[in-house]
C-alpha cells in the first residue's frame, strides 16, 4: 500500500474514532433520545429521536466543511488554506477550554426541537471543527494536482458529503446504543450518577487535533 493510500486510511480512522467520541458524549444529544423513549414508554421513540439529533449534527459539519471544499479550488493556496483551518481549530479549543459555559442563546431552544438544538449544540462545540483537518488531509492525500477546477470541486464536495455521513452514522450507533443501554438496562439514575463533565476533553482534542495538522502542514 502506498503512503498516501496508508495515510487516507489513517485520516479514515480519525473520522471514525471522531464518530464514537461524538457519541458516546452525553453532551451531543443521546440523553434525550433516553427521554423520548421513557416519555412515549417506548423504545420507538428512542430511535426516532436519533434522526432528527443526526440530522441536526449532519448539517452543522456540512456548513464548516463546504466553504473550505470551495476553497480548495485555489491549488495555489492549499497550504495556506491548511494552515489556517489548523489555527482557527487550535485557537477554538483553547477558547473553549477557558470558557465552558455553553452559550445562553442554547438555552432557549426547547429540548423537543431535536433536529435544531442538535444543529446549534454541534456548532457551539465546534463538531465541524473537529473534522475539518481531517477532511482536508484527504482531500490533499487525493488530489492529482493536474485536476480541472469543476472536477476538483465535485471531488472536495463529494468527499466532504462523505466524512459528514460516516461520521454521523457512527456517531448515532455509538449514540443509539447508549441511550439503548440506559434506557432499557441502567435508568436515568445511572446518568445522574456517573455523568461526566467532556468539555475539557472536547476542548483539548481539538487543540491536539489542530496542533498535529498544523505541525504537519509547516513541516511539509
Amino acid at each position: 500500500m502506498s503512503g498516501a493510500n496508508w495515510a487516507a486510511t489513517w485520516l479514515w480512522l480519525a473520522i471514525v474514532a471522531s464518530g464514537l467520541f461524538h457519541g458516546i458524549n452525553p453532551g451531543m444529544g443521546w440523553p434525550l433520545a433516553v427521554s423520548a423513549g421513557l416519555m412515549e414508554r417506548s423504545p420507538r421513540a428512542l430511535f426516532l429521536a436519533l434522526g432528527p439529533l443526526s440530522a441536526g449534527h449532519f448539517l452543522a459539519i456540512i456548513l464548516m466543511l463546504l466553504p473550505f471544499a470551495l476553497l480548495l479550488t485555489l491549488a495555489e493556496w492549499q497550504r495556506q488554506i491548511q494552515i489556517a483551518a489548523s489555527l482557527v481549530v487550535v485557537g477554538f479549543g483553547i477558547f473553549l477550554f477557558f470558557r465552558r459555559r455553553h452559550p445562553r442563546a442554547l438555552a432557549r431552544i426547547p429540548p423537543t426541537q431535536l433536529g435544531l438544538w442538535s444543529f446549534a449544540i454541534a456548532i457551539a462545540h465546534g463538531a465541524g471543527l473537529m473534522l475539518l483537518p481531517i477532511y482536508l488531509g484527504l482531500c490533499d492525500a487525493s488530489a492529482s494536482g493536474h485536476e480541472a477546477t469543476a472536477a476538483l470541486v465535485r471531488a472536495n464536495l463529494g468527499t466532504a458529503m462523505l466524512v459528514a455521513l460516516v461520521h454521523v452514522a457512527v456517531m448515532a450507533g455509538a449514540g443509539g446504543c447508549m441511550a439503548w443501554l440506559v434506557y432499557r438496562y441502567l435508568g436515568l439514575k445511572f446518568v445522574s450518577r456517573s455523568w461526566f463533565n467532556l468539555d475539557a476533553v472536547w476542548a483539548i482534542s481539538l487543540v491536539l487535533i489542530g496542533g498535529v495538522a498544523l505541525a504537519f502542514n509547516l513541516t511539509e
